[in-house]
């Protein structure tokens, strides 16, 4: 919030107010199919940096989603195995939805076509190995 200019009460409520529900939207992307986890996770970012530090240090901290959001945001991409579990889930949600919830096959194209978009947005991130320490074997306990 540095470097900003300072946003009167009702601006500041407004972005507060919107992020939460941003929030709330991109909780719930992470459990329905066809509602984005990251749009909103990022829009809540953006509004909580421009209206309240405590509100956007909780988020990009937040153990659920929190490295998620700082690596996207910073370019750095998703780990392979995050990758690969959402794909695993991705398919499996909609894919028992396409077959077993609808008999409308427009209805199954759809959400066959946001799978495949979404996998492939998925597998044109960048992929990054996830940093472990290394203990020097000739450190005893």
């Amino acid at each position: 919030m540095t470097g900003q200019k300072p946003l009167n009460g009702s601006v500041r409520a407004l972005l507060i107010i919107l992020g939460t529900l941003c929030v709330a939207l991109g909780v719930l992307g992470m459990l329905l199919p066809l509602l984005p986890t990251t749009p909103f996770l990022l829009l809540a970012a953006t509004c909580y940096s421009r209206s309240s530090e405590r509100f956007y240090h909780w988020l990009v901290t937040n153990p659920w989603f929190g490295e998620y959001i700082r690596n996207y945001r910073e370019g750095i991409g998703i780990s392979l195995k995050q990758k690969a579990l959402t794909i695993f889930v991705l398919w499996l949600v909609i894919g028992s939805t396409a077959w077993l919830a609808t008999s409308q096959g427009w209805v199954r194209w759809i959400l066959l076509g946001v799978a495949v978009g979404v996998t492939v947005h998925l597998v044109k991130m960048r992929t990054y190995q996830s940093c472990q320490r290394s203990v020097p074997s000739d450190k005893r306990h």
